[in-house]
């Protein structure tokens, strides 16, 4: 019998670096990988389906953000709670806890199913679609609504994993279902298999992988114990203290970010779903490479806030702010101008239109990406209230604007309801409220923290420009030109926009990193260095 108190049971603490850089690593990898999945398989299934039984599946599949709002917000409260007993050792409060969300979701997954029963009903009057799509969109929705109806229980499982901090573990959970998915997905394909039998074997893979979450979960928490009778009220309530902001935020953000393709599809054919769905996957992927930061700078935020250090605070809000802006300025800012050659080179000339739309929705990306730091600040500060109603607003002048464009502009004014609204709360509200709380002016801390890191981009342009006049429209081609304009903004950027004492902040970092790296490696016989935290 394993002790309550051991190591095997709550796990060991690691170097919070080095467990915050395998955390972060790995979910890199995740992201690539899903990527690259993604950037080949798309064109293959758009050549083998075409583009309308493409759209319509993008259209269906679209459906899964919108249901997902109906955790209320628990499952972003899971990792928390999780992590909070744990730290108490408590694991009757933890199996407590659990096992209240657990059965919860499960409801609710019913709830969600019925609602996906309903569209299915339904989707000939929701969306704009051809006779013979009907039976098809029927078909398809019934099969994805049982992943979702699914994954709201085992969801449970994942935030289990996290609240342990063992994201990495969840990373390769989703690498593996990532690669199983793809090579699936071009199997029934190759066979000659319809779009219904496609997407019942890959929705097969997806809901075997939430097997995977529950056995890491049982793995890393062996006194887990999950049943119905471990249900209490007074969790669900402790909960909700926590989900109800949550749940506004998680709202507002699906409306904002998702709501584009049902419009197009109540407006457009299912055509057009298809030429939108590749611009958006191109903005969804950098918005997912540049963004991972702020996950790993929240707690430091809640930290900084709850021991009531604002130079530390003002200090995190700076940084984070000039180093997301570095991961995202130069990868935007290639894609911005080789968007032409990259489009036809990735899925052909047949999606000529979606070079505009693609260059407003990167400029969408450059704008959340580039304010995610102020919007951490907010959440982890004490302004997750207006965070949450700036959102909301945000959502709905989004959508309002969409359908208003989208009837004389198409697709580059459905792009264009997006950009607006996006950049003016950002800019104009959260921006401003994320200096306040840290006690900084607006105009003090772009030049701080914004500035550094837009000048570069003069660089990429002058080297750029002339390259994409001249290059073939080949992928490798594409990405050389990208690289070549990175490199050049690097340079002036490390060269002119970081000081010298950052510098040697940077250095002392990845010493310490390698440190704790070896002292993993070698166990307990290794002598460990000290770690200095700069404030």
């Amino acid at each position: 019998m394993i002790p309550a108190d051991s190591e095997a049971v709550w796990g060991q603490d690691e170097r919070q670096l080095f467990r915050l850089a395998r955390n972060v690593a790995t979910r890199y990898v995740a992201i690539i990988i899903d990527a690259v999945m993604g950037f080949v398989v798309l064109p293959f299934n758009v050549h083998h389906l075409g583009q309308s039984a493409y759209g319509l599946w993008m259209l269906t599949s679209s459906l899964t953000l919108y249901f997902s709002v109906l955790d209320l917000g628990f499952g972003g409260s899971v990792t928390k709670f999780v992590a909070e007993y744990r730290a108490r050792r408590d694991a009757r409060s933890l199996n407590e806890i659990i096992s209240t969300i657990f059965l919860g979701f499960t409801l609710i997954g019913l709830v969600a199913y019925c609602g996906f029963i309903a569209v299915a009903i339904y989707v000939g009057q929701i969306f704009n679609l051809e006779p013979q799509q009907v039976e098809t969109a029927r078909r398809l929705t019934l099969i994805i609504g049982v992943y979702v109806a699914a994954g709201f229980p085992f969801s449970v499982f994942g935030g289990i994993i996290n609240g342990f901090q063992r994201y990495d573990v969840n990373s390769l959970a989703g690498i593996v279902s990532s690669i199983l998915v793809a090579l699936v997905n071009v199997t029934m394909l190759l066979l000659g298999f319809d779009l219904v039998s496609l997407v019942l074997a890959t929705t097969t893979v997806r809901v075997a992988t939430y097997l995977f979450y529950r056995w890491n979960a049982y793995h890393i928490f062996p006194l887990l114990v999950v049943r119905p009778s471990l249900f209490r009220w007074s969790r669900l309530r402790e909960l909700s203290t926590f989900s109800v902001y949550i749940s506004m935020i998680d709202w507002a953000s699906k409306i904002n970010y998702s709501a584009d393709a049902l419009v197009i599809g109540a407006f457009m054919p299912s055509a057009a779903v298809a030429i939108w769905t590749v611009p958006q996957r191109l903005a969804e992927g950098v918005q997912r490479l540049t963004n991972q930061i702020n996950g790993v700078l929240f707690p430091v935020v809640v930290d900084s806030d709850a021991g009531q250090r604002p130079d530390r605070l003002r200090a995190v809000f700076l940084e984070g702010t000039r180093f997301t802006l570095v991961l995202v300025v130069p990868i935007v800012t290639a894609l911005l101008l080789l968007a032409g050659p990259l489009i036809r080179a990735w899925v052909g000339p047949a999606f000529e239109t979606a070079i505009p739309v693609a260059q407003l929705l990167l400029l969408v990306v450059a704008v959340r990406v580039g304010n995610s730091s102020a919007t951490t600040v907010l959440k982890g500060g004490g302004g997750h209230r207006l965070l949450a109603f700036t959102n909301l607003t945000i959502a709905l002048v989004n959508v309002t604007l969409s359908l208003l464009l989208i009837r004389s502009f198409g697709l580059i004014g459905q792009a264009v309801g997006t950009l607006i609204p996006v950049a003016i709360g950002s800019l104009c509200v959260l921006w401003p409220a994320a200096c306040r709380r840290v006690g900084i002016g607006p105009l003090t801390a772009f030049a701080d923290a914004v500035w550094p890191a837009l000048w570069p981009v003069l660089a990429m342009v002058a080297v750029i420009l002339p390259i994409r006049n001249v290059m073939p429209h080949r992928l490798y081609a594409v990405a050389l030109a990208a690289a070549a304009g990175t490199i050049c903004y690097l340079i002036a950027f490390l060269a002119l926009g970081v000081k010298q004492r950052e510098r040697e902040l940077y250095t002392a970092k990845v010493r310490e990193l390698v440190r704790a790296r070896k002292t993993v490696r070698t166990g307990p016989r290794a002598v460990a260095a000290p770690i200095v935290t700069a404030e």
